[in-house]
């Protein structure tokens, strides 16, 4: 029997070991295309306006710099709404500062009610409703991108037939081994896997650290408000934009920047927790299974943990030195011009740990520890509130449109969500 089952997991690890080195191969290849091919031509359009929308949640790694870096973009025709619940919260004063300095680029806006479960969605829908232009851009506040960037998505748009873009995500500025591990999952498995996905099967994979919609097609989709009660409403916008629409979703040239500096090792972990509940609501359980393919290092230490013998270290050394190669690689070709840390490798070993952890428990758990609250998740990652908790009826979209802020008695939530 442990025979068999060592048998099984090891030879797992391998086909895992063989699926890292076929997305190291298409991220390489797409670094030396772009490496190689010629700057992008302007089409002779004036550039089309963009309105960015960029909710704030508690003050995060660096916001100043942040924010200081999407008012400095030099694109002609464009403005930065940012969002804070309330003036309770400490981005509160960090965004009154901003607007300060850039009023031409900047405004605030408080969040008007509360119309779902989702905080980050339900500043969206306030900051949707100030936008001044019809392409409206999701932008999370940990995030830094490219100058071209807004020339990028107005390129884009010029194609009718697309009706959503996104961009490859990487990160940057680690100070602490929590960061790290952050920032290494953004660049090794968030934005390698969107890279392998294109490349392989010309899949656009969405993200909603940089997300960007026509004014149309969101409202055509009922808006911010349709998606109020979900957490991976970047999943879903991206899923009908696509299915609903017959419209294209589009993963951009540039990257966009996570910035993650001192999170620690708890904060980390149980980010991922959270995660790995809400990707499995999203996708079929096989399609999630299958997804571990690519942490083939637990799945070797299991195999040998069950059967030890030198054919299973061969298989741990093996998968172990080809997840190396690939994180350590894929590190370095998506932040050009970053340093590499020097815990990287013990770094990589124990992400992939944690992470495993929290994957397994992803198969099993359906609740996530929520702003106080344990809510359920269903398929769809929609949010069910807590047994037992007072249901407020919610209103409508012209209700939420017209309405004042209010205080709120609750301490301010420090986790939006961002991808």
């Amino acid at each position: 029997m442990n025979h068999a089952l060592s048998l099984t997991l090891l030879t797992f690890a391998g086909i895992g070991a063989f699926a890292l080195a076929a997305q190291l191969f298409f991220v390489l290849r797409r670094h030396w295309s772009l490496s190689r091919a010629p700057a992008p031509v302007s089409s002779g359009r004036p550039p089309a306006g963009i309105s960015i929308l960029k909710p704030l949640c508690g003050v995060d790694d660096d916001l100043e710099a942040n924010l200081a870096c999407f008012a400095t973009l030099g694109y002609p025709a464009y403005e930065v709404i940012l969002g804070v619940k309330d003036t309770r919260d400490p981005a509160y004063q960090v965004a009154q500062a901003a607007v300060a300095r850039w009023p031409k680029v900047m405004r605030l806006e408080l969040q008007h009610g509360e119309p779902g479960l989702n905080p980050k969605v339900n500043q969206l829908i306030t900051l949707a409703g100030a936008a001044r232009y019809d392409i409206l851009l999701i932008s999370d506040s940990n995030t830094r991108v490219e100058p071209d960037y807004l020339h990028e998505i107005s390129r884009t748009f010029e194609d009718p037939e697309v009706g959503c873009i996104s961009h490859p995500v990487s990160g940057i500025g680690e100070q602490s081994l929590g960061s790290l591990m952050d920032n290494l999952y953004q660049c090794t498995t968030t934005g390698a896997g969107q890279i392998a996905a294109k490349q392989a099967a010309n899949q656009d994979i969405v993200v909603g650290k940089s997300m960007a919609l026509r004014r149309e097609v969101l409202e055509a989709l009922g808006g911010f408000y349709s998606v109020r009660n979900v957490l991976a409403e970047d999943f879903v916008i991206g899923r009908w934009v696509t299915r609903g629409l017959g419209k294209r979703a589009v993963v951009a040239r540039a990257p966009v920047y996570n910035v993650s500096q001192k999170k620690s090792v708890s904060a980390f972990f149980k980010r991922y927790i959270r995660w790995c509940i809400i990707h499995h609501s999203c996708i079929p359980t096989p399609v999630y299974l299958s997804q571990s393919l690519l942490n083939p290092m637990p799945w070797a230490l299991l195999g040998a943990i069950f059967e030890p013998s030198l054919r299973a270290l061969a298989v741990v050394t093996g998968v172990t030195a080809a997840k190396l190669i690939h994180d350590v690689t894929v590190f370095r070709v998506l932040r050009p011009g970053q340093p590499m840390p020097a815990m990287t490798v013990p770094a990589v070993l124990l992400k992939d740990v944690l992470l495993f952890v929290a994957w397994v428990n992803g198969l099993f758990a359906r609740s996530v520890d929520w702003r106080g609250n344990k809510l359920r998740v269903m398929a769809g990652s929609k949010l069910i509130p807590p047994a037992g908790a007072p249901v407020q009826p919610l209103p409508t979209p012209e209700e939420v449109a017209g309405a004042k802020p209010e205080a709120d008695s609750e301490a301010d939530s420090k986790e939006l969500l961002v991808g």
